[in-house]
């Protein structure tokens, strides 16, 4: 009954306050805890706390006999810039991401039990409204994703050497989502008007009407278009799915200094993220609207197609090499390309649209092509004192995201991070752990000629009581 309790305030707590979080492993984090993400993220065969729910669950078998409370604040601070040859630069204006997390977990016996809320990832940008990026529309432009789990966990060590674990995952996504298209990029996307579809399309009754209207004279400009659903809450995206996974771990103790560890975590299936009260407008010019320009707002409902999280491989070493000095090194393949390929939503217009839309949809996909990531986490932990660990890592990537198709509202381009962090007992209860990340800045230019810079640091801070 009490573990129902804790489970049950933690997943409250959790949903309550889990933000949205720009992640530097294409969408992922970098690292989950302190202790990992100070030592490169590498958290495969050595005792994490719980944040083995996000990293490999076989690894809470390796704590001491009794329970454990976790509680951390993590903060991201992207620094992002888009620019464009003879356009003043826009320098992002969404700095700061604070994400909580927590844990609860308990060792009796061969088996570890417990739950835990933690923040898996996502993306944000905000441009201001006098940036090119909003192609003349006079509103800022901006996009925020963000994913989270509840966690329940067993873990079972089958003898001294081997540990056996999975958890089944609750997870939930949020999306906001201001982008602007240019006439010409709007266009583009739709071949009734000759587009190239090169970055996208767009179809559906609603964009039949358009071409109609354009057909018939009726309309003779398209100067651009917006689509616009966001509740501007740093804790929940105006358009909401939730679904399930699950992951399995293991760890093989070879020696007393050499453990193994490794895992898998299953592809999400998540609903369609929904929303109603989301605006698609037009900036138009003909007959139809007595000359104009003028802006044409639609109402209507939103669904965000097949958005999911990928399948991770991950395995890993640690290495005792003193009673002072922990090494550790993991590989890990994050599966973008098969949850990644485009962006799909579909608009569907309340009734009483104007131009005769009530109740017809556009259908907009944006091609993302993302590749496999494979990430290489290297770190060690050197304890100088009874009470004090010093940590510190690297943490080594490819760049998922495909040039040509990078979105400057979701530059998940980030490659390499440098790390470090400390421990301190309190007591012989009462830990603190804290990690500072930083991520060295990078370039990419996509098709259209925009160049995104894209740098930042991450911090989390933990506090651990061991009972």
């Amino acid at each position: 009954m009490r573990i129902t309790k804790i489970a049950a305030s933690i997943m409250t707590l959790g949903m309550a306050v889990s933000p949205f979080a720009y992640a530097t492993n294409g969408m992922n984090m970098e690292g989950y805890g302190p202790v990992s993400s100070s030592m490169g993220g590498a958290s495969m065969a050595y005792d994490n706390g719980t944040a083995a729910v996000m990293n490999n669950p076989a690894t809470l078998g390796l704590m001491q006999e009794g329970s454990r409370i976790d509680v951390a604040l993590g903060l991201l601070a992207p620094d992002i810039t888009s620019s464009m040859t003879g356009m003043p630069s826009a320098k992002s204006e969404a700095t700061a991401f604070y994400m909580p997390a927590m844990g609860y977990v308990k060792k009796s016996g061969k088996f570890t039990y417990g739950a835990g809320v933690f923040s898996q990832g996502g993306m944000g940008t905000e441009y201001s409204a006098t940036s090119f990026l909003a192609a003349g529309t006079s509103e800022k432009v901006r996009s925020e994703v963000g994913v989270g789990r509840f966690i329940i966990p067993l873990a079972y060590q089958m003898d001294d050497k081997i540990t056996v674990a999975g958890s089944v995952d609750f997870v939930w996504a949020g999306m906001d989502l201001k982008m602007a298209l240019s006439g010409g990029q709007f266009m583009d996307m739709v071949s009734s008007f000759g587009g190239t579809q090169t970055y996208g399309s767009a179809s559906g009754s609603m964009v039949n009407t358009l071409a109609g209207a354009f057909g018939a004279g009726q309309l003779t400009g398209l100067n651009w278009a917006r689509i616009d659903f966001s509740n501007d809450s740093a804790f929940t995206g105006q358009a909401k799915g939730d679904g399930f996974a699950f992951k399995l771990g293991g760890t093989y103790k070879i020696s007393s200094q050499l453990t193994l560890g490794a895992t898998y975590h299953s592809k999400t299936a998540i609903g369609d993220l929904t929303t109603t009260g989301a605006t698609m407008s037009m900036n138009v010019s003909g007959p139809a609207v007595g000359g104009g320009p003028v802006t044409v707002p639609v109402k209507g409902s939103v669904a965000v197609h097949n958005f999911q999280w990928p399948q991770t491989i991950a395995l890993g070493m640690a290495y005792q090499a003193s009673d002072k000095l922990l090494v550790v090194a993991d590989y890990k393949n994050i599966g973008w390309k098969d949850v990644m390929k485009n962006f799909s939503m579909t608009f569907t217009a309340d009734g009483g649209a104007p131009m005769g839309m009530a109740g017809q949809s556009v259908d907009m996909t944006l091609n993302q092509n993302w590749a496999d990531q494979n990430v290489f986490q290297l770190g060690a932990a050197y304890k100088t004192s009874d009470v004090l660990t010093v940590r510190g890592g690297v943490n080594i990537a490819n760049n998922p995201v495909p040039d040509k198709y990078m979105h400057p509202l979701f530059p998940a381009i980030a490659k390499n991070h440098l790390t470090l962090g400390m421990g301190y007992a309190v007591s012989k209860q009462s830990n603190v752990d804290f990690a500072y990340v930083y991520v060295p800045k990078v370039s990419a230019t996509n098709g259209s000629g925009v160049t995104v810079d894209f740098g930042g640091y991450s911090a989390q801070l933990l506090y651990s009581y061991l009972y």
